[in-house]
């Protein structure tokens, strides 16, 4: 184990997460007259739009209390989290306690979308807050709240489909947030729930969605776990499945599990090995099963998110066993992204370059794009690194 490249590693993600990340959305996203976050922004900062993607709320509201939590107990943290919760409570449920996707400035809604997404994001945020306040309400919402998204999750509280039954399919993305939200809510206010529903998601993941035979990690398959052989069934997300694999792997070190550990890796393998483009460099983002051609136009560009999941799940594999390939795969992508997706001039990074690493453009925050995926990898690398070394 190269424990000097780990140490630099550690100053390296502290440096970009508190020097670089952090600054270029606070304090300047605060919305000081309607409370959350002003997060759509340009290269610069400035401002491209004021409406409000209520996911991207409670991602904030979790990043601020997480590093309230784990980094220091900064009061601008705390504050700007508090504005996140009232602001979701506030503002982002209809009547029927279901969350909104896209609010205005002011939380009047815009969209719904089929999905519970929203729900899970504001689960962690909640729960985060609760650790940092103690406060024992928002404790409570954090529970209730993450026993409706099991109500969605299996059906129990109906959300509309969005495709007809012709072609019945389940996707990974269910167990995997599910899985996920159930981790950082027994980690920050505890749940006597979780440890057996997340035995059972990782189970769901590993006996439908990992196919040994064909060294993949399907996104979608039919209730049965079998592949459906239409175009939409065939897409794969390399870089989503690599996420679910560090979920596991991260499992794996809670429970000090071998059988979590291998399952992780074999997911990271497999979905490295169809993913990393040999040509450029970095995460394609659709790819065919079979090979054959994807759907998506935007299938072989460049996103973001893909390669901030992978940098987790390649450092963690690297520190777990000390097997030299991922130290490679981890250096290799952190050098490819500083080359291409770092903004060294501005902070953060773009969020979409084409294949060869061009900027698509230039927006650093979107109603898909936020304070998320960049500061959880920088910060999850920078608490890996601290805990091993």
């Amino acid at each position: 184990m190269d424990t000097s490249y780990l140490s630099q590693l550690h100053t390296f993600y502290k440096t970009q997460l508190l020097e670089d990340t952090i600054p270029f959305w606070f304090p300047r996203s605060l919305d000081e007259q309607y409370g959350g976050f002003l997060l759509m922004r340009d290269q610069d900062g400035s401002l491209i739009d004021d409406d409000k993607a209520v996911w991207i709320q409670g991602r904030a509201t979790w990043l601020l209390a997480t590093l309230y939590n784990t980094v220091a107990p900064k009061q601008e943290w705390l504050d700007g989290a508090a504005s996140g919760v009232q602001f979701l409570l506030e503002h982002c449920f209809d009547r029927a306690g279901k969350m909104y996707f896209h609010v205005a400035r002011n939380g009047q809604p815009i969209r719904m979308r089929r999905y519970f997404f929203s729900e899970t994001f504001a689960v962690i945020a909640l729960a985060a807050y609760a650790k940092a306040t103690g406060d024992e309400q928002i404790a409570q919402k954090a529970r209730d709240l993450f026993t409706r998204c099991l109500e969605y999750s299996t059906g129990q509280t109906a959300i509309a489909p969005k495709f007809e039954p012709t072609r019945p399919a389940k996707a990974i993305g269910i167990p995997m947030i599910m899985l996920n939200t159930a981790q950082q809510l027994r980690e920050t206010i505890g749940d006597p729930r979780c440890d057996e529903l997340i035995k059972g998601w990782i189970a769901e993941i590993e006996k439908d969605f990992v196919k040994d035979d064909i060294r993949c990690v399907m996104e979608q398959v039919a209730p049965d776990g079998s592949i459906i052989d239409h175009i939409d069934g065939r897409t794969l997300n390399p870089g989503h499945a690599i996420e679910g694999a560090w979920f596991i792997l991260h499992e794996a070190s809670y429970q000090n599990s071998d059988r979590y550990l291998r399952l992780g890796l074999k997911m990271l393998d497999y979905m490295w090995e169809r993913g990393w483009d040999q040509q450029y460099g970095g995460i394609l983002y659709f790819l065919d099963v079979y090979g054959k051609p994807v759907q998506e136009y935007w299938q072989d560009m460049k996103f973001w998110w893909p390669q901030n999941e992978a940098l987790i799940a390649t450092l963690l594999a690297y520190t777990m066993t000390g097997e030299d390939k991922y130290k490679q795969w981890h250096e290799s992508l952190r050098q490819y992204t500083e080359k291409y997706f770092h903004d060294h001039q501005h902070g953060e990074w773009f969020g979409y370059l084409h294949r060869d690493g061009s900027i698509a453009q230039t927006a650093k925050g979107n109603l898909f794009k936020g304070p998320f995926h960049l500061p959880r990898q920088q910060w999850y690398c920078m608490q890996l690194l601290s805990s091993f070394l």
